[in-house]
């Protein structure tokens, strides 16, 4: 197997020579052309498929430590939340009653002025007339007396 310096060099140009080392004092030694084309790179294939991982008892406990904190940080949200939302549901509700108070207030008024309507002296005195009430006579009108203690009913025998 070549490496990747050796492919470069057949693919390029065979017959450049590598570039000499021409300063002074130093030995005429041949500088290759890329860096490290002289060490060859030799791959294996690893089968892994028969190899199970060790627990790590560190690793559960800081599974548990974070879903702990995430739980801790999702109720302090909540707990942040649920004021607002509190009152804005509590506004909802003001506001829904006092609706509520106005339509009562006028359901209230206008049976008054129907109650009022029904009982006016001018009804009353139609629903006589058609009904054919008479006013009794003065013989069979009994006054209550309250100075002696009795009441109709409850006469003392």
């Amino acid at each position: 197997m070549a490496t990747l310096a050796n492919i470069f060099h057949w693919a390029f140009d065979r017959s450049i020579e590598p570039v000499r080392d021409l300063r002074p004092g130093s030995a005429s030694a041949p500088i290759p052309h890329f860096a490290n084309e002289d060490i060859y790179f030799f791959t294996k294939r690893i089968d892994n498929s028969r190899v199970v991982r060790s627990s790590d008892p560190k690793a559960h406990k800081n599974c548990w430590k974070l879903m702990g904190s995430a739980g801790a940080a999702v109720i302090l949200l909540i707990g942040v939340l649920l004021p607002g939302a509190y009152s804005l549901m509590a506004g909802f509700q003001v506001q829904s009653l006092r609706q509520e108070e106005q339509r009562l207030a006028t359901e209230h008024a206008s049976l008054e002025l129907e109650e009022a309507q029904q009982v006016s002296p001018a009804r009353m005195e139609e629903l006589a007339r058609i009904q054919q009430f008479i006013d009794p006579p003065s013989a069979k009108v009994v006054y209550l007396d309250s100075k002696n203690g009795s009441l109709a009913l409850n006469d003392r025998k």
